[in-house]
């Protein structure tokens, strides 16, 4: 039973039923076209056959026959719970130890990416310093050629503190106006460019400044042209490396979506723990089975994309409520224990007319439901990554041989944003994008035809939920009239 507010959201008016005599209440089911309910109890009987002898009659009569929820509980006493416990526990293990990694993994991708962002601002003045230097000597722009004058004198030569740099000369040796003639020199290509300046100083200033000036130019512009290729080179590292990290990473995260599903489906249901009927000092389980069966029929198709469809359904949801007695007995090969569950069935049979997105609606509010522990992961994970900015899928893009920047300038729109694709079946979506389709005026015109559509197949499925009712209730020797 889903919340009313999941209800509400997915656009289902709730159902109100009464639930004892004389007392209506929610049920937490959209308001069904018709109902019918059976409850039986049998001390004598499995109650797995109840369960498929429906199913095969729904296989006989729909087309599309889905299951929709499978969750139980048991007794923490009991010999059910133990087995199961053990299970869910070597599940967890597995989960556990590739989420701990995956979750490492992310933090070393922030650090890559940090580092790419350094490399590439660096690269900018180097960029920018090779554009100034195909201009003439005396046009070329100075401002990315002193940046990178400031970094060789902190980094390479010291800074003030070292008696050899440009900074330590001045003030130890009274080069005063070396500094200043070190920083006003433009941007040069070669060492040819570089004598030529230095000669045109010669007559203004002093021999031995000169000569000092023209050994820390050489110096830097050798140290710019080496870490120049060194950067390119370590950005070309780095991108690959990149790469291969984030495939390794998706490789964890599809490794773990097996171990979370199986997680989330032998973990106990809440409600029925905290439910009455089951008492931690009884050997008792309780068991939710959903079943949805449907026959569609296609009003209006997409060419394009065949899941964009108006259509009508005639559906069936039934719902199978156990609260059993589960006796452990080897059942299978190798003297393996598994329980056979004799207790108490209850069947609720539900008729609807639904359109196709309807249906995608109700699926989409069950799988909300029962995979909340997917959900959790699913978002942490997608805000890790989404933290991470837009340069991660950039340098992604660069690391595959594409151009990101001109995809983006062509303004192809992506099928799937990146997150998406990246998380696969974690992700879910803040805003579901307009899906290509109809316009809305030939959607109004399809939509005008549901309701004869709709009760066409509301009436069939009327008299195949009532004939399955009508046949298990004789096949099972109860009184039917």
């Amino acid at each position: 039973m889903v919340t009313s507010e999941l209800l509400t959201k997915f656009g289902f008016k709730e159902e109100e039923r009464e639930v004892i005599i004389g007392h209506f209440d929610k049920t937490g089911f959209p308001q069904p076209v018709k109902f019918y309910k059976l409850s039986w109890e049998v001390f004598d009987l499995s109650l797995e056959e109840p369960y498929f002898w429906i199913l095969d009659n729904f296989k006989d009569s729909f087309p599309v026959v889905e299951k929709i929820e499978d969750s139980f509980a048991a007794a923490e006493n009991s010999a059910f719970f133990g087995v199961t416990q053990q299970r869910i526990g070597a599940q967890q293990e597995k989960v556990s130890q590739f989420l701990a990694t995956t979750g490492k993994m992310i933090k070393e991708l922030f650090q890559m990416v940090r580092e790419l962002r350094i490399i590439d601002e660096r690269l900018e003045y180097y960029n920018e310093i090779e554009v100034q230097c195909q201009k003439p000597m005396e046009q070329r722009s100075k401002s990315a050629e002193i940046t990178m004058k400031g970094l060789f004198v902190d980094l390479v030569q010291g800074g003030g503190k070292s008696p050899a740099s440009v900074y330590g000369m001045a003030r130890e040796l009274e080069f005063i106006t070396l500094p200043d003639l070190f920083f006003d020199a433009p941007p040069f290509k070669n060492t040819e460019e570089l004598d030529e300046h230095v000669r045109s100083l010669e007559a203004n200033f002093n021999k031995n400044v000169i000569r000092v000036l023209q050994r820390h130019l050489r110096q830097y512009l050798e140290w710019r042209k080496r870490t120049h290729d060194e950067h390119k080179n370590r950005r070309r590292f780095q991108l690959t490396y990149l790469r291969q990290h984030f495939d390794i990473i998706q490789m964890y995260i599809n490794w773990v979506k097996p171990y979370l599903r199986n997680v989330s489906r032998l973990t106990m249901k809440e409600k029925n723990m905290l439910s009455p009927d089951l008492v931690s000092a009884f050997e008792g389980s309780m068991l939710d089975v959903e079943i949805l069966a449907r026959k569609e029929k296609v009003i209006h198709e997409d060419k394009e994309d065949t899941k964009n469809k108006i259509a009508a359904n005639g559906c069936v949801l039934a719902t199978f409520y156990y609260r059993t007695r589960p006796e452990m007995k080897v059942v299978q090969e190798g003297y393996q224990r598994g329980p056979v569950h004799v207790g108490r069935f209850e069947m609720n049979l539900r008729v609807y007319g639904w359109s196709h997105k309807e249906v995608e609606n109700y699926k989409e509010m069950k799988k909300q439901e029962v995979f909340e522990l997917m959900g959790d992961v699913s978002a942490s994970v997608k805000v890790a990554m989404e933290s991470l900015g837009k340069e991660l899928e950039y340098y992604l893009e660069e690391a595959k041989g594409q151009d990101a920047k001109e995809k983006k300038s062509a303004g192809k729109p992506a099928a799937k944003s990146f997150a998406e694709k990246f998380m696969g079946d974690f992700y879910t979506p803040q805003e579901q994008k307009a899906a290509k389709g109809p316009t809305v005026k030939d959607a109004k015109k399809f939509e005008a035809q549901m309701p004869e559509e709709l009760k066409g197949l509301t009436t069939a499925a009327e008299f195949f939920c009532f004939n399955t009712y009508k046949n298990f209730k004789k096949a099972h020797r109860m009184v039917m009239w």
